[in-house]
């Protein structure tokens, strides 16, 4: 019997500790989400076969969050992959622990974060990476572009699935930029993509120069394989528009909106957040603001200003203006504006206000020609944290059943319930944006 113990001892000894790596140790999940975001995990043991290893959870450190038994392993050999299903707003601690043979273990933590239930939460996925989803634009196969308020990145997403972008591009130094652009739209021609900054002043009312910018970037490829470089950017557009608002008579208050120490986000403010193009144009581009109202009092309409030679003014030359557009929204201002190649339009309405999870959004449908009058096709819900902020594209409107995807801009929501802003979160994979499918006829 002595002997059959010590060969039995001296095998299991033959077996290495086992390994396990996670391919992100921070995730985030939603009550109720489908498709949630998961994590690779990689194991693997010296003198054994990674298929004879078991992955499992083994400690929740807030079992009210999630729970051992909420978490799902699946795969083979030394490629597993983990999933969670959360029950509760919160945070918890999930150990994972690789059983190898000969008993032997490892673990690892995967720092689990769970923001609650949205309603339509079976047509909504998140972006993670960022949280200040500003502007989106689709490059084919479900793949959408998104730029962030808060920095001068853009992300590549597969838009019908949740998780991180697939591509990154920082264009700091292509913009020269010390500070965000604060990009707050974009729209596609070809293959240029429009983006441009706020043009106001920062939440502080200061001015600060890189948000006066207008800049292209050139798409190259499709879907997952889409590459982006930058083109050109103007930084007078701002500028271009106080002259010629001034010329006019000062109509829509432009400079008193863009003084020292005036809040952007104010109904007599100055802040842009839609950029599309006249029907039928390459050419003249629809300038959509949030603020100011038209008349800058309650119940006035929303502004829009073309730009009649967009195409140069991005190479340098100086903007050129057509007639301005009021279109009544109910109050609402423009939050984006965005087209099909039918120049069939559809606009997110929002508040001026800086308070979104309180204030109403609504969708509208135009026809793009000064003196039609939008159509309101639905309410967008507000229950939910994060201010409805992009059209991805528009659908064929006269079709049964067609479905519009929207983003939400979710830096301000306090996601996990622990008083912290989204967009201050320390980890990039908690920070997050959530996409929502809905039916307009």
């Amino acid at each position: 019997m002595a002997g059959v113990g010590t060969a039995g001892a001296a095998h299991a000894a033959s077996y290495g500790t086992p390994s396990i790596s996670l391919s992100a140790s921070y995730l985030s999940g939603a009550v109720g989400a489908t498709g949630d975001p998961t994590v690779a995990v990689t194991v693997s043991q010296s003198g054994a076969d990674a298929s004879a290893l078991t992955v499992a959870a083994s400690k929740s450190s807030k079992t009210s969050v999630a729970n051992t038994t909420d978490v799902a392993v699946t795969g083979s050999a030394g490629s597993r992959t983990v999933a969670v299903t959360a029950h509760a707003q919160g945070y918890t601690d999930l150990t994972l622990k690789v059983t190898g043979l000969g008993g032997k273990t490892a673990t690892k933590t995967l720092h689990y974060a769970a923001s609650p239930a949205v309603q339509l939460s079976a047509d909504a996925r998140y972006l993670t990476g960022a949280s200040d989803a500003s502007a989106a634009v689709d490059v084919g196969g479900g793949y959408v572009v998104v730029a962030n308020d808060e920095d001068n990145t853009l992300r590549l997403y597969n838009g019908a699935a949740s998780g991180a972008p697939v591509k990154t591009w920082d264009l700091d130094s292509a913009l020269d930029a010390d500070k965000e652009v604060d990009i707050e739209a974009g729209t596609r021609v070809g293959s240029t993509i429009y983006w441009t900054g706020s043009l106001g002043n920062n939440k502080d009312g200061e001015y600060k120069a890189d948000r006066n910018t207008v800049f292209t970037t050139t798409v190259s490829g499709s879907g997952a394989s889409t590459s982006l470089t930058f083109g050109k950017a103007y930084h007078k557009l701002r500028d271009d528009l106080l002259a010629w608002d001034k010329a006019n008579g000062n109509h829509y208050g432009f400079a008193a909106g863009t003084k020292d120490g005036e809040i952007p986000k104010e109904i007599d403010g100055f802040n842009v957040e839609g950029l599309e193009f006249a029907p039928g144009s390459t050419t003249t581009a629809y300038v959509g603001f949030r603020a100011p109202l038209a008349p800058a009092v309650p119940g006035g309409k929303a502004l829009i200003v073309p730009v009649t030679n967009m195409d140069k003014v991005v190479t340098g030359t100086k903007a050129a203006f057509g007639t301005p557009i009021e279109l009544d929204l109910g109050g609402l201002s423009i939050r984006d504006i965005r087209k099909n190649a039918a120049d069939q339009y559809l606009i997110i309405a929002g508040s001026w206000a800086a308070d979104d999870n309180s204030d109403p959004y609504a969708l509208y449908q135009w026809d793009g020609v000064a003196g039609h009058a939008p159509v309101k096709k639905l309410d967008l819900p507000t229950a939910d944290a994060g201010g409805w902020e992009s059209v991805v594209s528009v659908p064929d409107l006269t079709q049964p059943g067609a479905r519009v995807q929207l983003i939400t801009d979710d830096g301000d929501a306090d996601l996990y319930g622990d008083g912290t802003q989204a967009k201050d979160l320390d980890h990039p994979e908690w920070q997050k944006s959530r996409t929502t499918w809905f039916t307009l006829n």
